[in-house]
């Protein structure tokens, strides 16, 4: 009975373990650039538009400064949406949560495949942002 219970906790934690790390957003993206907060810090002062795929809710408690948004998981991400904000030869960056947010992963692979030639993949995202004291909008 003892080895049967220890069994069942070891596999308990692996599969655990294993739901956890599958959660995290991939660290690139075929076709994206994969940017760190010290590059969005750049990025966002050079003028490049950021797209916020959170939701409107997320999205109004603070976003990045200038941020458009556009939510991965709504009617309105769509390639005609995305073109009125950039066109598809300019950069255009993404971001969502961070890394267990798979949004900006999603949108900046749709993106690639709808034919924009220069997406940035902010993974860290707003969290990231945030922890750092960088500066947020709010609606």
């Amino acid at each position: 009975m003892k080895n049967y219970l220890l069994f069942i906790l070891v596999f308990l934690y692996f599969l655990i373990g294993s739901a956890s790390a599958a959660e995290e957003a991939p660290t690139e993206i075929k076709g994206a650039e994969t940017i760190g907060t010290e590059e969005a810090v750049v990025l966002l002062a050079e003028g490049l538009p950021f797209i916020d795929v959170r939701s409107i809710k997320d999205f109004n408690a603070g976003h990045l400064p200038g941020a458009y948004h556009l939510a991965i998981h709504s009617e309105g991400f769509t390639i005609n949406n995305l073109k009125s904000i950039v066109n598809k030869n300019a950069a255009v960056v993404f971001y969502c949560n961070g890394i267990t947010c798979m949004g900006s992963s999603v949108a900046s692979q749709k993106a690639v495949e709808w034919g924009w030639v220069n997406v940035k993949y902010y993974r860290e995202g707003f969290r990231h942002w945030q922890a750092e004291g960088r500066p947020i909008e709010r609606e």
